[in-house]
């Protein structure tokens, strides 16, 4: 990632400032770590939070109570692309001994400033081709999750007895990342409909919402049954609309990502229209590298966390998702994990 020099310059003058990472205290005994975010934050309900839960876990914290930020673990936003470098090697400049960069669009930032500061411990989730000694990679089998909530949207739509139900996959930016999420979900759709049809859209932006809001409308008014969408914070615009028609009476789901996104999903204080979602545990991600810098042996090597190691998987959060369809769900991943399905991962 080529960055000009006045882009740097003015980005690491203002990037406190801009980004709203507040002045960090002095520095306590323990491992500490900043998380480094796009412009969506820890409060996209989806990937970056599920980044957050992991740094809470590891010190013991909730999301409401959090008295060591500032001291031991610290985020910061990137209002754009262009802060990535400049807010990376600020938070080298401050000495953290983890830097967390939540996602592949971090790339192109870490393979610029990681071989330069060779001391600074790096994790870089969803990336498996930046190397270095000192750059934690780690990956994530999201096919595999989403060939789980696929199959539980087919198998609803069999239970409800809709009848030719068809299904959407919403993506954010496309990517090798993102196209796992869809083929996986189709792959599971159709391993329960093999006739099934799945409608594909992408925004092309993890921040749009509206747009996302918007597809998942006209796909709900033409009877689509389940939308999964891969999207970032974009996604909440289906969940928003999922709500909606499901308020209007209408049989039609939203299934969420990365995080357990039912609680997004209620409508009428009690019933969510998030019918289940693909767990991406980004935070186990994250508590395995800062254990590693506790322990003294991280290192440059890259982690894969499939549903052999419980890296995904899916909600259950939603008593509409009835027992017999998470029974056969939790039948199809134990054959996932013993080889007897083969997902593919394009």
């Amino acid at each position: 990632m080529k960055r000009i020099a006045l882009i740097a310059v003015v980005a690491a003058a203002l990037v406190m400032t801009v980004t709203g990472c507040q002045e960090r205290e002095p520095r306590a005994d323990g491992v500490t770590v900043m998380l480094l975010t796009d412009d969506t934050g820890i409060d996209d309900r989806s990937f970056n939070a599920a980044a957050w839960r992991g740094i809470l876990e590891f010190y013991g914290e909730t999301w409401e109570h959090t008295p060591s930020r500032g001291t031991l673990f610290q985020t910061m936003n990137a209002p754009t692309d262009d802060f990535f470098v400049p807010n990376l090697r600020l938070a080298i400049e401050e000495g953290f001994d983890l830097i967390v960069t939540a996602g592949f669009a971090w790339s192109d930032a870490v393979g610029e400033v990681a071989l330069d500061h060779p001391e600074q411990n790096i994790l870089l989730v969803d990336v498996d081709w930046v190397y270095g000694p000192n750059v934690m990679q780690a990956v994530f089998a999201e096919h595999e999750g989403s060939f789980l909530v696929g199959a539980a949207a087919a198998l609803q739509a069999v239970e409800q007895g809709v009848e030719a139900p068809r299904f959407g996959f919403i993506g954010g930016v496309p990517n090798e990342v993102i196209t796992r999420f869809e083929v996986g979900f189709a792959q599971g759709v159709r391993h329960v409909l093999p006739e099934a049809e799945v409608l594909v859209f992408y925004v092309n932006d993890w921040g749009n919402a509206a747009l996302a809001r918007a597809q998942a409308m006209n796909w709900y008014g033409d009877g689509v049954f389940a939308i999964f969408s891969a999207a970032g914070a974009s996604g909440n615009g289906t969940i928003a609309e999922a709500m909606e028609q499901r308020l209007r009476g209408n049989n039609v789901w939203a299934i969420g990502v990365d995080s357990d996104q039912f609680d997004q999903g209620i409508y009428d204080g009690a019933n969510s229209a998030v019918l289940t979602s693909m767990i991406k545990r980004v935070e186990t991600s994250v508590v395995y590298a800062l254990n590693a810098v506790r322990d003294g042996n991280f290192d440059g090597r890259t982690i894969a966390f499939g549903l052999d190691a419980d890296g995904v998987g899916f909600s259950t959060s939603n008593p509409a998702l009835g027992p017999a369809v998470v029974s056969r769900v939790e039948q199809i991943r134990e054959a996932i994990i013993d080889g007897e399905i083969i997902v593919a991962a394009e």
